[in-house]
């Protein structure tokens, strides 16, 4: 089970300087981008397996050890019974500090939860990272006014991915490990 947060905004952002529209078109939503010195956003955890995605928690503060606490009693592990039942499993989590604090490697241990020892300067293979991605593609047309609308959108978009998607993300671990390999560390697809 791979698991990590992620920051969404309402204004997804600059994506350059050319707008591609057909006539007629000059004041349709989806041609405009507004622009917002500080955006609304929200900051979202999740976990996901070659089964599917767990549910998602809305982060109302930055992540430090007692935040992840709470997101482990109440989400991952839910999560994992949702998404394995009683089958053993690997937890993959990113590298953030309250992520490898002792109070974190004690509730792995006492819950029987081996977690996958990722070096801390190793590129971030971790396969949710790339789910992400496919969540904020899907949203690029959303246009939420607020935070709350911006949650709603994301547990809409949440909802839609697939096992099968979650499958292939978790399939592609091998290429990524060899891309990175013959890269020597250097950049690559992933």
């Amino acid at each position: 089970m791979c698991s990590d947060e992620s920051k969404f905004c309402i204004s997804f952002g600059y994506q350059g300087p050319r707008v591609w529209r057909t006539r007629g078109e000059a004041h349709n939503p989806r041609c405009l981008r507004s622009s917002v010195k500080f955006p609304q956003s929200v900051m979202v955890w999740g976990a996901m397996s070659s089964a599917g995605v767990g549910p998602l928690c809305f982060l109302r503060s930055k992540v430090n050890t007692a935040v992840y606490q709470e997101v482990l009693e109440h989400f991952m592990l839910p999560a994992a019974d949702q998404l394995y039942g009683d089958a053993d499993f690997i937890f993959q989590q990113g590298f953030a500090p309250a992520h490898s604090a002792k109070p974190s490697s004690t509730c792995f241990k006492d819950h029987g939860i081996p977690v996958l020892n990722w070096s801390a300067n190793s590129p971030d293979l971790n396969p949710i990272e790339n789910l992400w991605g496919i969540v904020k593609r899907k949203m690029r047309y959303a246009r939420p006014k607020n935070a709350e609308e911006l949650k709603a959108t994301i547990r809409a978009t949440w909802a839609l991915i697939t096992p099968e998607q979650c499958h292939r993300l978790i399939d592609s671990m091998p290429r990524r490990i060899a891309a990175v390999i013959q890269a020597k560390g250097a950049p690559t697809m992933y």
